[in-house]
């Protein structure tokens, strides 16, 4: 954990056995079905911002930041709200 975490701030190499699934993930076609992408507002994890991966979403599309405290584990820290998406991206 702690190697991935250093890992995705960039202070040291990955796997090299990985290299290319890494490549291939990064070349992934556009999403094309309608989306919602959610994000704790005290997650911690190092990630870009929203709209730096915005364009792989050619469908509907929305982002949503969760207040409350909430971590990267959105379906058990905020049950409803994550409920709500689901319903919300069935309904587009």
């Amino acid at each position: 954990m702690i190697h991935n975490y250093r890992w995705r701030i960039g202070l040291v190499e990955g796997e090299p056995k990985y290299d290319d699934f890494e490549r291939r993930l990064a070349e992934f076609p556009v999403i094309t079905v309608p989306a919602i992408t959610l994000e704790g507002d005290s997650n911690g994890a190092p990630q870009g911002a929203p709209r730096s991966y915005a364009k792989k979403f050619s469908g509907k599309y929305a982002h949503r930041i969760v207040t409350g405290g909430i971590g990267h584990n959105l379906p058990q820290e905020a049950p409803q709200a994550f409920a709500l998406a689901v319903i919300d991206v069935d309904g587009y």
